[in-house]
């Protein structure tokens, strides 16, 4: 059995590739170290890239290669037939898609054409799973009506979205950022070769993602980042909404367990809400008090009162979907343990 990740040495990309190695596949993975480039050095992914390579030995192929390159791609298509292909590989911010929106299109738009027109030609039995995001939504979730607690926004009870939001909210008519644009044209493709040439896909549109294998960074990487500037003493920055902005996050496990149930048994152009929902949600206030409880730390932040273009105010997915469909998955972390694992294991160089 054949696995090939694209992101291979990113957060999910690297858990997608121990999960699938264990369960028995020889794992192909593209990436090419984008995240440096987009970031600089300290987001650098080539750690991971070669912790994969020591820990999977000769169960895990890499290629450098670029997923806007049809040239490239092609040519691993052509030499492997894949059962799954997950596709996690993307420019990940909003700001730094504003910086260079035809970079960011080329490879969250593009890069998904390409790898979607290689899989149809050459193994179109196979599963393609797409790591969406919520921002495909937009900033529509801003319109909820939310109540200021002392610490997070938050909605009241009795609220149809207060267990989280589901896959009908509108991605239309809402700023999306640049960045949720061209993610938007991602997810939409690979909904349209599940539907019109019949394939097998899935779309899973995560919250806030995390887990110890992230890079983080200031502009993507929400709790790995925290934790970061706690532990080494550098000034936090609070980009407004008092901080009380709620984010819900899935450890990578948890949505790579996803990927697993979902390949087991296929569906067409499906798409899910994968995030934290009720059972693994935090506000950056929150955030930052129990992360110094842990390292036994203060924090050093700063407020800067302007959030950033599009961001959400309170974000928690409904994952109800998806748990009809494979009731045998459940979450393995909630917000505690992903905090603690972080702070004992996070990268930090």
């Amino acid at each position: 059995m054949k696995i090939l990740i694209t992101g291979s040495a990113g957060l999910i990309g690297s858990e997608a590739a121990v999960f699938f190695a264990e369960k028995g596949y020889q794992v192909f993975g593209i990436d090419n170290d984008m995240r440096r480039y987009f970031f600089g050095q300290d987001a650098s992914t080539d750690w991971n890239k070669r912790r994969l390579e020591q820990r999977l030995k000769g169960g895990y192929i890499h290629y450098p290669a670029d997923i806007r390159n049809n040239d490239e791609i092609e040519v691993i298509f052509r030499k492997d037939k894949f059962d799954i292909i997950i596709h996690t590989a993307a420019q990940p911010s909003h700001d730094w898609a504003a910086k260079e929106p035809f970079t960011d299109f080329s490879v969250n738009a593009n890069g998904t054409l390409v790898l979607l027109e290689n899989f149809r030609k050459y193994c179109p039995e196979a599963v393609f799973i797409y790591t969406s995001t919520n921002k495909v939504y937009g900033d529509r979730p801003n319109e909820l009506l939310l109540i200021e607690l002392e610490k997070r926004y938050e909605l009241p009870k009795e609220h149809p979205y207060y267990k989280g939001i589901d896959e009908s909210m509108s991605v239309d008519y809402c700023k999306h950022s640049l960045f949720g644009a061209s993610k938007l044209a991602g997810d939409i493709l690979v909904q349209e070769y599940g539907r019109y040439f019949g394939l097998k896909t899935g779309i899973f549109r995560g919250g806030c993602l995390t887990g110890p294998a992230h890079s983080g960074t200031e502009l993507h990487g929400f709790l790995a980042y925290l934790i970061k500037c706690i532990a080494s003493g550098k000034t936090y920055t609070i980009f407004g909404y008092k901080g009380k902005q709620v984010r819900d996050n899935i450890h990578s496990f948890d949505l790579v367990n996803m990927f697993w149930h979902f390949a087991q048994n296929p569906r067409c152009a499906e798409v899910y809400n994968a995030g934290g929902s009720r059972h693994s949600n935090i506000s950056i206030l929150e955030a930052i008090e129990k992360v110094e409880k842990i390292l036994g730390k203060k924090a050093v932040y700063e407020y800067k009162p302007e959030n950033r273009v599009g961001d959400h105010i309170w974000y928690i997915s409904d994952v109800s979907k998806f748990k009809s469909h494979y009731p045998g998955w459940n979450f393995k972390y909630n917000i505690d343990m992903i905090l603690e694992e972080i702070c004992r294991n996070g990268h930090f160089e």
